[in-house]
């Protein structure tokens, strides 16, 4: 064999190895950074970057929600649509790896909103309940939260101060629980858009503002919280000058419940069942016209229960939620309260996370607060369609009856989309 043959030999020889180490890196490469449509974020956990981040005890997620609403008949002006949209920036901060300091947390949210116009509730639909939760207006970047929390005796006692959001909650063996929270009707952004179906509106929740919740959980799978916090507050504001300024008002919230399991064929059937009061102490109108009243009190009851699971592999099958709120009707436009749904994991064969979810809210209205109407009645449908983990899209349609609490408006029927994107 002459040189040049075994040149060519060896340059063939070499080509291989090459081509088989790139292709053997493509293939690592890939294997640690997930095809687009599979990867739990747009971004990856920031190119990678996040999970290092997290090795240092910090944790930085945002979000994107973009809704988009039509009037199709009835209410105060049919025939109008509105967009808008929200982000979301979350900061969390683990102390003990940080600093060293175990069981601490420090959470950060900031929040930014836009729409086009004037609000579509207030021009198409004139809704109590607010067709939109989303909606909040227009607004660049707003730290709505900022609180410390201390988590001690294995976490069964958890204390939490700063601008809160009561709302927000805790969690109980996975459940949200704390205050007025249910597993299937609390976020506006992946499950109902109508108010009436994210939160009790008969609770008179103040904006996130300066406050303080003490979490315990005495015996397993039962917990007990009460939180106080600014009831004249401003999330668009830090919370110091109402807090200070001689004149301050405070809500007061209370609630117990127990976390559940239900023996079936295909796993546990968790369920959540809760019970809470509340107390606003501050001076307010009576609706009569006889002078104000304080210390203005109410109570609540907030359920979830999954129904049945098709199968023991994954979590899908059918859960049922509902609400009851009763408020004095010395002082409240809404008396009683009462909400009732549900929805069905993975409906559609193929479609394992795929979400249709079915809800109705009603609320007695107090005619001394000049309501024409007894009442306000809504009832709103959505498919939450996982088109990856980290992109969601959700059509709706809403029927709100007695629109504002009047006869004379008829009762409205809303189209909506939304999309979420997690980067």
């Amino acid at each position: 064999m002459c040189v040049s043959d075994w040149n060519q030999k060896i340059k063939y020889v070499g080509m291989s190895a090459l081509l088989a180490t790139l292709c053997l890196g493509a293939e690592a490469q890939q294997a640690a950074r997930p095809d687009l449509l599979e990867r739990e974020t747009l971004t990856n956990n920031w190119f990678g970057t996040g999970a290092k981040l997290e090795e240092h005890g910090i944790s930085l997620n945002l979000r994107l929600t973009g809704v988009y609403q039509y009037s199709l008949s009835g209410g105060v002006e049919q025939g109008i649509g509105r967009q808008s949209g929200s982000y979301d920036i979350e900061l969390e901060l683990d102390m003990d790896a940080m600093v060293g300091l175990p069981g601490s947390t420090v959470f950060i949210l900031g929040e930014g909103s836009w729409q086009g116009g004037a609000g579509f509730d207030t021009v198409a639909i004139g809704s109590i309940f607010g067709v939109n939760d989303d909606d909040g207006g227009e607004r660049t970047l707003d730290i709505t939260e900022l609180w410390y929390q201390q988590n001690l005796l294995d976490d069964r006692l958890r204390i939490r101060v700063g601008k809160l959001d009561l709302t927000g909650g805790f969690e109980c063996r996975g459940c949200p629980v704390a205050f007025d929270g249910n597993h299937y009707a609390n976020d506006e952004t992946a499950e109902f858009l109508n108010g009436a179906l994210v939160n009790n509106p008969s609770i008179p929740f103040p904006d996130n503002g300066l406050g303080a919740v003490l979490y315990v959980e005495p015996m397993e799978s039962w917990y007990f919280s009460i939180g106080v916090t600014d009831a004249e507050a401003d999330a668009r504001e830090t919370g110091f000058s109402t807090v200070s300024d001689g004149d301050s008002r405070y809500f007061y919230i209370a609630e117990t419940g127990k976390v559940v399991h239900c023996d079936s064929p295909n796993g546990n059937l968790t369920g959540v069942y809760r019970i809470g009061v509340w107390n606003d102490h501050g001076p307010k109108e009576r609706l009569d016209g006889n002078g104000e009243r304080t210390d203005d009190v109410g109570f609540y009851l907030s359920l979830d229960q999954e129904l049945w699971r098709e199968n023991a592999k994954v979590d899908q099958g059918i859960s049922v939620f509902a609400r009851f709120g009763w408020a004095d009707d010395a002082v409240n436009e809404i008396e009683r309260f009462y909400s009732v749904g549900g929805q069905y994991k993975g409906f559609f064969p193929g479609r394992d996370n795929d979400i249709i979810g079915l809800g109705i809210a009603y609320a007695n209205l107090n005619g001394a607060a000049g309501y024409a109407a007894d009442c306000e009645c809504a009832v709103e449908c959505y498919y939450n369609c996982a088109l990856t983990p980290w992109l969601q899209i959700s059509p709706s349609l809403q029927w709100v009856s007695n629109p504002d609490g009047d006869k004379s408006i008829h009762d409205a029927i809303i189209g909506g989309i939304r999309l979420q994107t997690t980067f």
